[in-house]
């Protein structure tokens, strides 16, 4: 793991510092950019999908037509929603798997496409059920490792998620 040269194969509008709390407060720099508020306008989840290989740890990637883009799946709460219970239902609606939430990664904060502030939270996943079939979100998914996803993901912003990741692999993987 690690050690690839790290590029976003997109470009980032404007990129904010990742970020956040753990309880989903994210960082106060968003203030810092015009915006007059800590408080996100977005909240969305999402989930480290990964598994070990006989060869290495490989995580999952999504690729999404409609932003012709390679990411880790996410989305947006719904109302009353939790982040966690968001996470778990916008992976399976985005690849069709169950998963097992585990720990908590770093968070990203970001302005989106519309000019509001987005925060993510995501935690790592493992697969223990489902399978993927194509969907209006997601065409196809791939299987990688974490140097293989820093070339692949169409975000810089992913890239301290990626590393939050294999940090926590190093100390947490019980089949290192």
């Amino acid at each position: 793991m690690g050690g690839a040269t790290r590029r976003a194969t997109a470009p980032v509008g404007v990129r904010l510092p990742v970020g956040g709390d753990p309880a989903g407060h994210p960082d106060p720099a968003l203030s810092r950019h015009g915006h007059g508020t800590t408080e996100p306008e977005v909240r969305a989840a999402g989930g480290v999908i990964w598994r070990r290989t006989d060869a290495d740890v490989e995580v999952l990637l999504v690729h999404r037509p409609k932003y012709r883009d390679w990411t880790f799946a996410k989305g947006k709460l719904d109302p009353g929603e939790t982040f966690v219970e968001a996470a778990r239902r916008e992976v399976r609606e985005e690849t069709g798997f169950e998963v097992d939430i585990g720990d908590e990664l770093a968070s990203t904060t970001y302005i989106d496409g519309k000019g509001r502030t987005k925060l993510v939270r995501y935690w790592t996943m493992r697969v223990v059920g489902g399978s993927f079939h194509v969907n209006d979100e997601v065409d196809e998914i791939r299987w990688v490792t974490p140097a293989k996803a820093a070339n692949r993901i169409s975000y810089e912003r992913d890239l301290p998620l990626l590393d939050s990741f294999e940090a926590w692999v190093l100390t947490n993987d019980p089949d290192r």
